[in-house]
């Protein structure tokens, strides 16, 4: 997975939690996804599901904070690509 196939998948999933979004893609790399679109830990852990769903990967509940923002979303999932876990 490539960091642009990575922001893809985010921006789908955040469509799908939090549908009056209009476009995920503007939010910035460094951007808190809870704060930027008001998720509440319920839109959170929907989220993370969603991701782990749609990757057919275990995201741990340890790896959450990794997911805080776009950014740092892209780098967990395509590290994850690479071998991390």
């Amino acid at each position: 997975m490539t960091t642009d196939d990575a922001r893809t998948l985010i921006d789908d999933v955040l469509r799908e939690i939090a549908p009056g979004m209009d476009d995920p893609a503007g939010l910035a790399a460094d951007a808190d996804i809870r704060d930027a679109l008001e998720l509440d830990s319920l839109d959170f852990l929907n989220f993370v599901e969603a991701l782990s769903k749609r990757t057919g990967r275990r995201i741990d509940e340890d790896d959450y904070p990794e997911l805080a923002t776009p950014g740092g979303t892209a780098a967990y999932l395509t590290g994850q690509e690479a071998g991390r876990g």
